[in-house]
């Protein structure tokens, strides 16, 4: 896997850590029995896997396998 940078973009990386804070969040608050705050812990690990997919369609996320990248021309 680590030849196909499976995981190792922006996108990936930005999507895992929000949901990470999610999860701390709603981990804190399911501690100290406030169901308000657990659903934010959840909707903000919701946020998490929609950041990620976002950031993966503007382009920030693993080329797909059998497309090259394309370098820039110069000109000389």
């Amino acid at each position: 896997m680590a030849g196909s940078s499976h995981g190792h973009t922006p996108a990936a990386w930005t999507g895992v850590i929000i949901s990470f804070i999610g999860f701390c969040v709603g981990g804190a608050f399911m501690v100290i029995a406030n169901p308000v705050g657990f659903w934010a812990g959840i909707g903000i690990i919701l946020l998490g896997g929609v950041v990620g997919g976002i950031m993966r369609l503007m382009g920030y996320g693993a080329e797909p396998k059998g497309r090259a990248k394309v370098q820039p021309q110069t000109q000389g």
